[in-house]
């Protein structure tokens, strides 16, 4: 595992990790976040690239991947051993990025597709309060037995496409439904027009978002 840091050119007033989507790598969520209009506000964006491993669902192919994936069912993506190990990459990314004077109030869990899921489930566990977390074209995984520790009304940014034949449009629906019966009050939920993609109006109102959340976190 390793990561990929892009400062801002003044001092950093928020901390974007990004997680990229099966088979992907850093580079993938670096070009999104190029597309980001945030020029309100100064981030420091961390893109990690997930353990290569070899994922069922592709004939155990090599690849990156944040868990295994067995089949296309939503069942069949519960690789519970694979999602807490990275789970447990990911918190160690927030702690250095906390040792390097983020307060945890300024730092933000994002990501697509299966980064999205693990940026999603990450967040849930902890007990300390985060600036925000973004999942697009994702799910929650593990969601039968997710504890929600995280405080309620921690913003939650959630995107899908509305033809996604990868991450079906009800698993992201259902996960955003899980949050709201769990007494998070803070869920935006947007669809567009496309498939397993990103598309120029969902950046336009992710970066909207997420100025609006690091400018009120100041």
């Amino acid at each position: 595992m390793s990561i990929h840091i892009q400062e801002s050119s003044t001092q950093a007033q928020a901390c974007v990790i990004w997680m990229h989507g099966l088979g992907a790598d850093a580079s993938d969520m670096a070009g999104l976040a190029e597309q980001l209009s945030l020029n309100e506000v100064a981030v420091r964006h961390v893109f990690m690239d997930a353990p290569v491993r070899p994922v069922t669902l592709n004939n155990g192919m090599l690849m990156r991947a944040w868990y295994d994936i067995i089949g296309m069912q939503l069942t069949d993506r519960e690789d519970k051993e694979g999602i807490l190990g990275s789970q447990l990459l990911i918190q160690e990314v927030i702690d250095t990025q906390i040792k390097e004077g983020f307060s945890a109030k300024q730092i933000f869990l994002a990501g697509f597709s299966q980064g999205g899921a693990v940026a999603l489930y990450t967040a849930l566990q902890r007990t300390v309060a985060l600036g925000g977390v973004i999942a697009l074209s994702a799910y929650l995984p593990l969601a039968i037995d997710c504890q929600a520790a995280l405080p309620k009304d921690t913003p939650v940014f959630i995107a899908y496409g509305q033809y996604d034949p990868i991450v079906l449009p009800i698993w992201t629906k259902q996960s955003a439904d899980w949050l709201v019966a769990k007494g998070y009050n803070q869920v935006t939920l947007h669809n567009y027009l496309m498939e397993h993609a990103i598309c120029a109006e969902e950046i336009n109102d992710l970066s909207n978002w997420l100025t609006t959340q690091v400018k009120g976190g100041l």
